[in-house]
């Protein structure tokens, strides 16, 4: 990168020309082939992700969310209500396209128009999501429309760094890994350093293409196995 520099012979950062503040994320959905992402409705939602949740039955998902596990139902929409709907969270709820039923949430957090910086976080996906098109496609949906639609200019991804699957899967989606914030938090009564990770919007475009490759119904065998692995195509972007 050319390095500029003010009158004084400072370092400066490059201009960003024309810049304005961004809007919020829309209350809106984000329709794809395998799945559907509509903002969370606990009433509406609950009773089919509690279903989907209760799929894992050593409660290894919540391992490192700041959230669950969770005794009951009443447990779980008292939380969901308390926790996800949070004013400084947009959550969206992901609704598989075959079933019709949520099977896992995800939302925007940190959200800083004026730098054009957002996070995706909060993900709780249930075995129907972990590692199926759905899931993935889910992700590819939020970041189309951080960067697309709304113009942002960084996509953040932070997780416990101790979280193995969280780090492979920023990785397979071509997150950039920034650095490990030391004792960032305490959560459920333990340590947290956090992992940074980020794709910029200059980035952008070549992650896009991999991910209308891998999501293509022709990178999917007779018995929906793929055949380019989303990690090699976003590795050569």
């Amino acid at each position: 990168m050319t390095e500029h520099r003010n009158p004084l012979g400072q370092p400066i950062g490059f201009p960003v020309e024309g810049w304005t503040g961004r809007a919020r994320p829309p209350l809106t959905s984000m329709a794809g082939r395998y799945c559907r992402v509509e903002p969370l409705d606990a009433d509406r939602h609950c009773a089919a992700l509690f279903d989907a949740y209760s799929a894992d039955r050593d409660g290894r998902m919540w391992t490192y969310l700041p959230w669950g596990p969770y005794a009951d139902f009443d447990d779980f929409l008292a939380g969901t209500k308390a926790g996800w709907r949070r004013e400084t969270f947009i959550t969206y709820a992901i609704i598989d396209a075959v079933s019709g039923k949520a099977v896992g949430v995800a939302s925007y957090l940190n959200i800083n128009p004026s730098a054009g910086s957002i996070e995706v976080g909060g993900i709780a996906y249930s075995p129907a999501l972990q590692q199926k098109p759905p899931g993935t496609e889910a992700m590819f949906l939020m970041m189309r429309r951080a960067f697309d639609e709304l113009g942002y200019r960084r996509y953040e991804w932070k997780c416990n760094s101790l979280n193995a699957p969280s780090r492979g899967a920023a990785e397979r989606y071509g997150f950039r890994f920034e650095g490990i914030f030391r004792q960032a938090d305490v959560v459920k009564g333990r340590n947290r350093d956090t992992a940074w990770y980020s794709i910029l919007d200059s980035e952008w475009p070549g992650l896009k293409a991999a991910f209308e490759r891998w999501l293509d119904l022709a990178n999917f065998d007779a018995d929906g196995r793929q055949v380019e692995r989303l990690s090699a195509l976003t590795a050569r972007r």
